[in-house]
């Protein structure tokens, strides 16, 4: 039991981190192309209670990576935040400015990633410290949950930040029909992730962008 409050407790800083930046960054991008409906209902905003949904955040993550734990001995997070509302027809130019709004998120998640990166560097720089070890625990456990949520929401499958920007890119007649999977994503997205298939497509490019981060950074991790 020991184990697991530790682990919630290195785990819960990054998270709230991770989906405050990646929600905010949303609405910032969205304000800058025309759209104040986030701005208007103060969500472009790094207060983390803004972005945090009960339920997605808190219960279902911490009941995953209990159960994971107990279980499998590893700890596994799932989750999702209350996402910031953008109206795409506000935008100057929506078909092509919904690409950055989209990728706004991602974006300020590898960010993010490089800067628990630099966090990790910082407490190898000062072994004697008791704040050296928490400082790179966190740091590991915030480029995972950064990388993590960079890589699933770049999967091209509506309504995920990916499958958005595959609407700007794709041509007109066949970004609609694509778009109209909407409705369905998130249950295709349970289905890929109970069937072991959605592991199989992001774990590997998890894998590889972290050898790179390590690699620039000089981590052993």
């Amino acid at each position: 039991m020991d184990e697991i409050i530790q682990g919630i407790a290195i785990y819960a800083l990054p998270v709230i981190f991770a989906i405050t930046m990646h929600e905010a960054a949303h609405g910032y991008v969205a304000k800058h192309f025309g759209d104040f409906t986030a701005h208007n209902e103060g969500r472009i905003s790094l207060n983390p209670t803004k972005h945090i949904d009960p339920i997605g955040t808190v219960l279902v993550p911490v009941t995953l990576f209990i159960i994971s734990k107990l279980t499998m001995g590893a700890g596994f997070l799932f989750g999702w935040a209350k996402p910031v509302p953008v109206n795409f027809a506000n935008l100057r130019h929506p078909k092509h400015d919904m690409l950055w709004v989209a990728a706004a998120g991602p974006g300020a998640n590898l960010l993010m990633a490089f800067f628990w990166a630099l966090m990790i560097k910082l407490g190898m720089f000062m072994p004697d410290s008791a704040f050296a070890i928490p400082l790179i625990l966190m740091g590991i456990a915030g480029i995972e949950i950064n990388l993590i949520l960079m890589v699933l929401n770049l999967l091209p499958l509506p309504p995920l930040d990916g499958g958005r920007m595959a609407v700007s890119l794709l041509p007109h007649r066949i970004a609609y029909h694509f778009s109209r999977i909407e409705p369905y994503g998130f249950m295709i997205l349970l289905v890929l992730l109970i069937s072991g298939v959605l592991g199989a497509i992001v774990w590997p490019l998890i894998t590889w962008i972290k050898l790179i981060m390590v690699s620039i950074f000089g981590l052993y991790i």
